[in-house]
């Protein structure tokens, strides 16, 4: 049984990084380095969290399409993941 190591959040960082440019699968660089999977995958998903939190968001100005003569027509689909699209449509 693999003795119980506590690491900080910036010590998984730095592991996270080295497997995004290892070209390994995930399960196979923790082997290499002795890591909990389970552990790994947690962290993992934490800093992509906090990445996602951090990053702007970003808006389309669609006020545009109302100005273009000869535009009284436009449609929109997003898609939002999963098969989920939300559509605009001005007729």
């Amino acid at each position: 049984m693999m003795a119980r190591i506590h690491r900080s959040a910036a010590q998984w960082q730095h592991f996270i990084e080295l497997w995004q440019a290892s070209g390994q699968s995930a399960a196979q660089f923790c082997k290499t380095h002795d890591l909990g999977y389970v552990s790994f995958c947690k962290w993992r998903q934490r800093f992509s969290a906090d990445e996602q939190q951090h990053s702007p968001t970003q808006f389309i100005d669609l006020s545009t399409l109302t100005q273009t003569p000869g535009a009284a027509r436009w449609s929109i689909v997003l898609s939002l993941g999963n098969g989920v699209e939300l559509k605009l449509n001005q007729l």
